[in-house]
């Protein structure tokens, strides 16, 4: 795993480079919108479908029951969405917001949801994740997966999590992690900086993407380090579920 550099005030990180901060929400709205239409595909392709049972793990342990007002982030394709609102039914005492940064991501999870006659209970926003289009305490769960490690400035991202919950809401966030077993972690590096980049060429033509994956993975904070981060952010009762070996991880934690 690499180290984090130091940078001055006013630069993000961006992967391994360095950039400034007010520049990084546009290369990742552009990156994510060159890559939208084989978005889901890569991810099937570089987890070997893996993705799909880590967000089927995700939404059961949120484990939702009506009446639930859910926002989810960076959840333009609506994988997320989708099986909240599968699970809690056409009901008018729900509702589910998609938040996501990149208009292409929030169009083409659109579009999905037409196709699965999805047209009531789910809305559909481009909105920061530091900045959320949305009033305070308006929401009883707030659901992000494998979008923090994008934004600008994370405390921010979780102060925003926290001011658009309810008290007593749930904070559900899934995210690439660190592997718990060391011995694993070479042959993890050279899949990410070897292959990654590679089939991200071949399927969306984009290799600098994938290449940007690999690193932004490594510059998020580890299990300890981001549960840490949420109980400074305010939310109390933080537990940690490890899955596939920490390649991912789920984070949750309540607004009190």
């Amino acid at each position: 795993m690499a180290s984090k550099p130091r940078h001055d005030a006013g630069e993000a990180d961006f992967g391994y480079a360095q950039v400034a901060a007010t520049e990084k929400p546009g290369l990742v709205r552009g990156l994510f919108g060159r890559v939208a239409e084989r978005y889901d595909l890569m991810n099937d392709l570089m987890s070997a479908g893996a993705h799909r049972l880590w967000k089927d793990a995700m939404v059961a342990w949120l484990d939702p029951k009506p009446p639930l007002r859910v926002v989810d982030v960076a959840g333009g394709t609506g994988d997320v969405a989708f099986r909240i609102a599968d699970l809690l039914g056409r009901r008018d005492d729900c509702s589910i917001v998609v938040c996501d940064l990149t208009p292409d991501m929030v169009a083409l999870g659109r579009d999905r949801a037409i196709n699965r006659g999805i047209v009531g209970g789910v809305t559909w926003t481009v909105g920061d994740a530091e900045a959320l289009p949305l009033p305070d305490s308006c929401v009883d769960a707030y659901t992000v997966a494998f979008g923090l490690r994008n934004v600008t400035h994370l405390d921010r991202a979780m102060a925003e999590a926290r001011r658009v919950l309810a008290p007593g809401g749930r904070f559900l966030c899934l995210e690439f992690s660190l592997l718990v077993v060391p011995f694993l972690r070479p042959l993890y590096d050279a899949y990410s900086f070897r292959v990654l980049p590679v089939l991200g060429e071949l399927v969306a033509h984009d290799r600098d993407a994938y290449r940007y994956l690999a690193e932004s993975i490594r510059r998020f904070p580890d299990q300890a380090a981001f549960a840490a981060r949420i109980e400074a952010a305010g939310f109390a009762g933080v537990r940690v579920r490890n899955l596939t070996g920490g390649v991912a991880a789920l984070h949750s934690a309540w607004r009190v």
